[in-house]
């Protein structure tokens, strides 16, 4: 334990702390003894125990008003939060989304190139059946025409 000397009120404290928390008490002290004398300056001479009651119930004030708005930060970043996370997740599902309709449209695309070619060899075959048979047909017609 350390100890630290103070003086509060033009009086001088000795108090005890934890190690390596002198200056934090300090700091602690000189915030309480700028609020005591403040309200000594603005109230007058109205008791030392009802002006460390007021600096008292004043710094809870503070306290609680500064925890107030913590609070309301955390439930902000908490609700931001969740937020994100619904965004993230839409983010995610469009992503997923787009994957398969690009996977079934090149899926169609190789379907669609493969009906093309299948029609190609289609048409090849009947242009190559009319051709034979409009040769047959010649054929024919000159054989029972023979050249005059």
């Amino acid at each position: 334990m350390a100890n630290v000397n103070i003086k509060f009120n033009g009086k001088d404290f000795l108090l005890s702390c934890d190690d390596g928390q002198e200056e934090h008490l300090e700091e602690l002290l000189t915030h309480i003894n700028k609020k005591f004398t403040d309200l000594k300056s603005d109230l007058g001479s109205i008791g030392e125990n009802k002006l460390l009651l007021i600096t008292a119930v004043q710094i809870m004030d503070e306290y609680f008003e500064t925890k107030k708005k913590v609070d309301q930060q955390k439930k902000e970043l908490h609700n931001m939060s969740n937020k994100f996370r619904e965004l993230k997740s839409l983010v995610y599902e469009y992503r997923d989304k787009k994957e398969e309709e690009m996977k079934q449209l090149s899926q169609d695309h190789e379907d669609f190139k493969k009906e093309i070619e299948k029609n190609k060899e289609n048409y090849e075959k009947i242009i190559e059946t009319a051709a034979e048979e409009i040769e047959s047909f010649v054929e024919k017609v000159n054989l029972e025409n023979p050249a005059q």
